[in-house]
């Protein structure tokens, strides 16, 4: 009995130091990477020659005076084929909270922008409901005028002398500034601070060029839509976003540890575009801007959506400027 006790107490203790021999493998440590938002590249200056210079790029063609009644257009007219397929159809932004966004509740396409357009719809068919919303990126929206694929579009869009050899444009009807949004106590309080830092803009936009030309010479990143910039900086891929004041007080508006600071980099006076052989409908949309100007639409519309995104009172529409 001692005896076979002995002997399972002797294999019991040679399993145990041959357990204690065995040696493990270690499991490497992998740092997750945070993915980048689809399409997120690097930008870099563009080779491109600047266009010539366009003399004023805020003027454009002067409205009809009787703007025609709403089920009325002149025949042959830009506007009169528009009627007869019995919708308008705007390219505009889903993004950009307050100027075009889809409202979460409702589904639906909404905002300043939105606004701006469906006066258009109202012009020419007598219900600003008679229109289909096309979302599109900043980069979709020269491609998709020039394709036909939407009749105008009312999408944040600065009009620039380039722009202006591909399409036409209205009056101004809202006037931006371009600044720069960033984390709360970041240390960057304007673009001279940006020198070894990661800053982002949409792709085709003029924030985009903008940022490539600082002196402080940041790594610029290029996105789809204003939102990727958003998430890029809250997962700290980027360390600034630049683009309009009006779009960033969106962004700031949805994260509270966002911060819109520096000075204007510089003027971005928006306009409705337009296909570049339609002067018939540039005029007809200029009068139509002209009433929502002096009838207190363009007010009231403000006063909805970015009186309580922007900072001051609300400010006079843009006054118009006509070439002819």
């Amino acid at each position: 009995m001692r005896t076979r006790l002995a002997l399972a107490l002797a294999t019991a203790a040679l399993t145990l130091a041959g357990c204690a021999t065995v040696s493990t493998t270690a499991i490497p440590t992998v740092p997750a990477q945070v993915p980048m938002p689809g399409g997120a590249a690097r930008a870099t200056a563009s080779s491109t020659p600047a266009a010539p210079d366009c003399g004023d790029v805020q003027a454009s063609l002067r409205p009809p005076n009787p703007l025609p009644a709403p089920g009325q257009m002149p025949a042959g007219s830009t506007m009169a084929r528009i009627l007869q397929r019995g919708k308008l159809i705007v390219g505009v932004d889903q993004n950009t909270l307050n100027m075009g966004f889809r409202d979460p509740f409702t589904a639906q396409i909404q905002g300043f922008d939105v606004d701006m357009a469906r006066t258009v719809a109202q012009a020419i068919f007598g219900t600003p409901d008679a229109i289909q919303l096309h979302a599109l990126t900043s980069d979709q929206r020269i491609p998709a005028l020039q394709n036909g694929d939407v009749d105008i579009v009312v999408r944040t869009m600065t009009i620039t002398c380039d722009r202006l050899q591909q399409v036409n444009f209205s009056t101004v009807y809202y006037d931006a500034q371009q600044r720069i949004l960033v984390k709360k106590n970041s240390g960057i309080t304007g673009a001279e601070q940006l020198g070894g830092k990661k800053a982002c803009a949409t792709k085709g936009s003029t924030s985009l060029n903008t940022l490539l030309a600082l002196p402080s010479q940041p790594t610029t990143f290029g996105v789809a839509d204003w939102t990727d910039c958003l998430v890029m900086l809250q997962q700290g891929q980027v360390d600034a976003v630049s683009t309009d004041d009006v779009i960033l007080a969106g962004m700031a508006a949805q994260d509270r540890y966002t911060e819109v600071v520096g000075a204007s980099l510089g003027d971005q006076p928006y306009g409705m575009a337009i296909p570049k052989q339609n002067e018939d409908f540039v005029r007809f949309v200029n009068g139509v801007l002209e009433r929502v100007r002096t009838n207190g639409t363009w007010t009231a519309s403000y006063q909805r959506w970015l009186g309580g995104l922007l900072p001051g009172s609300t400010p006079a529409p843009p006054a118009p400027r006509y070439r002819d």
